[in-house]
């Protein structure tokens, strides 16, 4: 047969080429293997060398007060207090809330752990890290004079708006919901070549974290007074932030050209609290002011100027890199995220690589307050900045770093802090043994949950603020999620997950949210003022409520004299002494001033017929269902509840009478 040569050809030995030699030779190929040389495999070095057993970490017992982060874990805190990781949980076990080793604990839990050992434990928050900032020391020669900052505060419609409004020649008033402020605005003035900032703070109630943040940037403190109202709870609220602060006050008797304005009442009024007007022999500089006719701004600013200069020494050294608190923050739809920093030192370039809190970024554009391009802003004058990865938390510290590789890794430190804070307090409120029990006896709480969208961070924050203040003990609201920026689907989506209501405050839903809302069945409200948000919500909650039960006394009868019938039972012939007594009425049988059965009417007649109703004066036979214990003598008091619909959170449900024993 064939060898590789077809099936046909026979088998031909292969010849050699003429003029080689070698051709047609097989040529051996040998591959050196290392044979015969002594191979040691890396497996077998690995177990010839021997291994060290893992140490495990050695807990130095310690003593004296200790400082830790909050939301610390169950591992950090032991090796903080020099305690071992079992003792930590055992105590955990004792106090009833278990946890493991890697588990954020809440700041209640560290201090009960560290009153079980005995330690003096501090708990340092993310949000107290801003009072610990670093301190510059810049020599004299470098420090320039800056623009002082100057808070607008005082109470709702007094005319803090309409007078800042006035000294800049800028309409701000018409372009806030219903006259209120909802934002921090900072702006910019000129007096005489001297530059002054000023920052707008909100005059609603709601909105006091935000007028506090205001006052902790601040240099001085306009409060506004108008002269026909007087002080207000807000503006001894302002006065009390002010003090806190301790910056100086300078106060704006506004509205003196009304019939019915009194100067001399409000200076007394404020006289007595603490605020002497330098006239009367005090120290604090007043200024009677119309921002409506524009009369005295002059001197209100002159006022400033001297207290800028009498009492604080404003100097700031330009050379640096640029830091100062976030004012506020928003995520526009053209430009993305936008903060306004006030610089406090240095100067802040674009180009820049800036942390604020979690958010940084690299300032790709610096605008003014007349929303003009600038190329660097210096000590004393807000900015807006576009280029944060997101809106930063306002009142966070804002400040330039080296690079942005530098800016990530602080913002996500940062953003780590603020999340273990966050588990640790959501941890804190899940169930525990305790409060379990209690909830079975009063009944689950129903929950209102909303996804909050705002148009800035502050005003996200005074609406949460507000809405935590709303308390009951059936009904509560939950923010399940809270941002800044326009409604999206991701809001529909997680609204119709978690049976929500999304909330949006000064922002409105695009066309696929509102379209995806209608398909899912969310429900979708916008709101321009805090006042309207919060009544709506209380309303809902109100709607939420159990009816209150209420009683009504139908009417009484004495047992005059008892029957008895096989088949029926007693029966007890009755008079009507009041009212009425109605068929399958509830009733109660008391005996000598105690009622010793509950129960209902089953049976009424008027001689030989069934009756619906027998009035005051008539006799009766009644009888009783599941009872014919009936004596002469007894009361039978007949009454009906009926629920009635709550109009308000502070009423409370009444629980019906309990049954006696045996009933």
């Amino acid at each position: 047969m064939a060898n590789g040569n077809g099936p046909n050809k026979p088998n031909r030995p292969v010849r050699p080429r003429q003029g080689n030699p070698q051709a047609g030779r097989k040529r051996r190929v040998v591959i050196d293997t290392g044979a015969g040389r002594p191979r040691q495999d890396s497996r077998q070095r690995r177990d010839d060398t021997p291994r060290q057993p893992k140490q495990p970490r050695e807990i130095v017992p310690q003593t004296g007060p200790v400082t830790v982060e909050s939301g610390i874990t169950v591992q950090n805190l032991s090796q903080a207090l020099g305690q071992k990781v079992p003792e930590i949980i055992k105590i955990l076990m004792k106090i009833g809330a278990p946890k493991t080793v890697t588990q954020s604990l809440s700041d209640e839990e560290v201090e009960l752990i560290a009153a079980e050992i005995e330690r003096e434990i501090t708990i340092r928050h993310a949000a107290d890290e801003e009072d610990i900032l670093e301190e510059f020391e810049d020599a004299p020669d470098d420090l320039v004079d800056r623009p002082p900052v100057v808070t607008i505060m005082g109470h709702v419609d007094h005319g803090k708006t309409t007078l800042l409004d006035a000294i800049r020649s800028a309409r701000v008033v018409e372009t806030e919901a219903g006259g209120i402020t909802q934002h921090i605005g900072a702006y910019q003035v000129d007096q005489k070549g001297r530059k002054i900032t000023f920052i707008d703070t909100p005059g609603h109630e709601a909105f006091t974290e935000m007028r506090a943040r205001g006052a902790k940037v601040t240099d001085i403190a306009v409060l506004v007074v108008a002269a026909d109202d007087g002080v207000m709870p807000q503006t001894k609220e302002s006065i009390s932030h002010a003090k806190a602060a301790q910056v100086p006050i300078v106060v704006a008797v506004n509205k003196i050209d009304l019939p019915d304005s009194n100067v001399d009442r409000i200076k007394a009024d404020l006289a007595q609290e603490g605020l002497q007007p330098e006239e009367w022999g005090g120290t604090t500089q007043f200024s009677e002011v119309s921002a409506k006719l524009k009369q005295n701004l002059d001197d209100l600013l002159e006022r400033v100027l001297l207290v800028a200069d009498a009492e604080l020494e404003l100097k700031a050294n330009p050379n640096t890199e640029a830091s100062g608190p976030i004012i506020e923050s928003r995520l526009d739809v053209g430009r993305g995220p936008v903060a306004t920093m006030l610089v406090q030192r240095g100067t802040l370039r674009v180009g820049d690589a800036v942390v604020a809190g979690d958010a940084w970024g690299k300032v790709r554009a610096l605008y003014n307050y007349k929303s003009e391009k600038m190329k660097e802003a210096g000590p004393g004058d807000p900015v807006e900045i576009l280029g944060f990865d997101h809106p930063p938390p306002a009142g966070e510290q804002c400040r330039v770093v080296e690079n942005e590789r530098a800016a990530r890794q602080l913002a996500q430190s940062r953003g780590e802090r603020l999340r273990r804070e966050q588990l640790a307090q959501r941890s804190q409120r899940g169930p525990t043994l305790e409060n379990l029990f209690a909830s079975i006896q009063e009944g689950a709480i129903q929950d209102l949950n909303l996804v909050l969208k705002g148009d800035v961070v502050g005003s996200v924050e005074a609406a949460v603020s507000e809405l935590a203040k709303i308390q009951h003990p059936e009904v509560r609201v939950s923010v399940i999620h809270q941002g800044v920026g326009g409604i999206t689907e991701g809001d529909i989506m997680l609204a119709a997950a978690s049976s929500a209501m999304v909330v949006g405050f000064n922002v409105r839903p695009n066309a696929e949210a509102r379209s995806l809302a209608v398909r899912e069945g969310v429900e979708i409200r916008t709101y321009r003022v805090i006042y309207q948000l919060t009544e709506d919500i209380e309303q809902a909650l109100i709607g939420m409520l159990r009816p209150v039960e209420t009683e009504e006394t139908l009417g009484e009868a004495e047992v005059r004299n008892t029957f008895r019938a096989s088949r029926v039972g007693t029966i007890a012939g009755c008079l009507v002494t009041s009212g009425a007594i109605r068929r399958n009425a509830q009733v109660r049988v008391i005996r000598d001033g105690t009622v010793v059965y509950e129960t209902t009417i089953d049976s009424l007649k008027r001689f030989q017929d069934d009756a619906r109703e027998v009035a005051e004066g008539f006799e009766c036979g009644i009888h009783l269902a599941n009872y014919d214990d009936v004596k002469v003598g007894d009361v039978l008091e007949a009454y009906e509840t009926k629920q009635v619909e709550r109009t308000d959170l502070s009423e409370a449900p009444t629980q019906a009478p309990a049954a006696p024993a045996g009933s």
